[in-house]
């Protein structure tokens, strides 16, 4: 019988969940998008599965939103909404830390959220995951943007059937394929799992690897023909610390023939790991902005009121701050440093303070993003990922809001649009950075 069906608010969303068992560890399962939290109790191998795992913590699961019995949303969701649901849901059954597990896809926001909550990350499992689904420069075993937009519209014309589920299982069971069938129809409707599809082409979580610091494995199946092992190997190889387990069979799924093996090794891993460590090191966006021409407008109005203008400025940043969830670190006379923990908020933090500065202030400001690994310091930030901000704030013109490749990769569905800013160097930092300007 399906435990008792909850839902957690996450903004103005309502994102479905269920807990079950009682363990000395919370483990929050992280559903691939073709998910129902009730309808997973009525196949005999997924409630195993979470059986299997509430032998031996508190095992939290949810419907990611705009899927299952989770809140509908207009297109596909960022990861950074996403991420939001996550900790709405462990915020909603009181637990502090969480070993996250997360399947195919679904390594993907797991492994976002890992490197950016790391303070509510007890510990990672993969199990097959994928930090990018289409081919890349140098990442050129995936499928091309075409083909798996040729698969896009296949799945358009099969969903509901279970053809996309029992393609994963290499079963013929008809018992499992009314099951899977049944999974689809209530996960999304056609249009939805074509739409998240298609944002999956986009989404590329490699640059954010080496910044998880939660003890970490990896799972695969050597003969799995769906998913190949080069992405959970280059996952393994990119996260600090993470040890990779190949197990036996070719079975895609987690569930089915082999399972019990599989959740030993999880078991056997997350009950000898260590705590993580207290954070020292985050992901974060950082955001420098600065006003353009400051010394000229500061003679031009003079000392007194130039001070009355940045205190009035800095008053009006403040309030942009808290309203999209940012943390000023430090002014810098005619300039701030800020910190988010999501890159698509930053973006519009950015161009609000942008657009007012200059209606009610006649004043142009620029601004610099990247999404990288801080140093926590006291109050203060530092570590590469902010020197890398204030590069691009040194490349960026007047009233613009300048990205670096990463900031761009991580808010794909957001519905943010970017021009190509050509690439730079960036003083002090290795290589050349290509860096994108915000259109909002």
């Amino acid at each position: 019988m399906a435990p008792r069906l909850r839902y957690a608010r996450s903004g103005e969303l309502h994102i479905a969940y269920w807990e079950v068992g009682d363990g000395p560890l919370d483990l929050l399962w992280v559903p691939t998008w073709i998910w129902q939290s009730e309808h997973v109790w009525d196949e005999p191998w997924t409630a195993k599965m979470f059986t299997q795992l509430a032998s031996f913590s508190r095992v939290i699961t949810f419907d990611r939103r705009g899927s299952g019995l989770s809140d509908p949303v207009p297109g596909a969701p960022t990861l950074e909404e996403q991420m939001d649901d996550v900790v709405a849901v462990m915020d909603a059954v009181g637990s502090k830390q969480a070993a996250l597990v997360a399947m195919l896809e679904a390594g993907a926001m797991a492994s976002l959220f890992a490197a950016t909550h790391p303070e509510r990350t007890q510990a990672l499992v993969l199990y097959e995951p994928m930090p990018r689904m289409t081919a890349a420069p140098g990442y050129d075993w995936p499928l091309s943007r075409d083909e798996r937009d040729e698969i896009a519209e296949r799945v358009r014309e099969r969903w509901g059937s279970g053809a996309l589920v029992m393609a994963l299982t290499y079963d013929s069971d008809e018992r499992l394929r009314d099951w899977a069938g049944r999974l689809e129809r209530l996960a999304a409707s056609p249009g939805t799992a074509v739409a998240v599809f298609r944002m999956q082409n986009e989404i590329d979580v490699r640059p954010v690897l080496p910044a998880i610091q939660a003890p970490t494995l990896v799972m695969h199946r050597p003969g799995d023909k769906n998913v190949d092992i080069r992405h959970s190997r280059y996952m393994t190889a990119h996260i600090p610390g993470a040890r990779m387990v190949e197990l036996p069979g070719e079975h895609t799924l987690p569930f089915g023939p082999g399972q019990d093996e599989l959740f030993a090794e999880i078991e056997e891993f997350l009950t000898g790991a260590r705590r993580a460590p207290d954070p020292e090191r985050v992901l974060a966006t950082v955001m420098f902005s600065d006003i353009v021409d400051s010394t000229s407008r500061a003679a031009a109005l003079g000392d007194r009121r130039w001070r009355e203008t940045l205190e009035s400025l800095e008053g009006l940043v403040a309030r942009h701050l808290i309203s999209h969830r940012g943390r000023a670190v430090k002014t810098m006379g005619d300039g701030f440093l800020a910190t988010f923990d999501g890159p698509a908020r930053a973006i519009r933090c950015a161009t609000a303070i942008r657009d007012v500065t200059r209606e009610q202030f006649g004043l142009e400001v620029r601004t610099g993003l990247h999404t990288g690994e801080i140093e926590v310091i006291g109050s203060d930030v530092g570590g590469i990922g902010v020197h890398i901000g204030a590069r691009i704030l040194s490349t960026a013109g007047a009233g613009e809001v300048l990205v670096s490749g990463t900031v761009k990769d991580l808010v794909v569905g957001s519905g943010i649009e970017f021009e190509d800013h050509g690439e730079h160097e960036l003083r002090g930092v290795p290589g050349r950075w290509r860096l994108w300007a915000a259109v909002v």
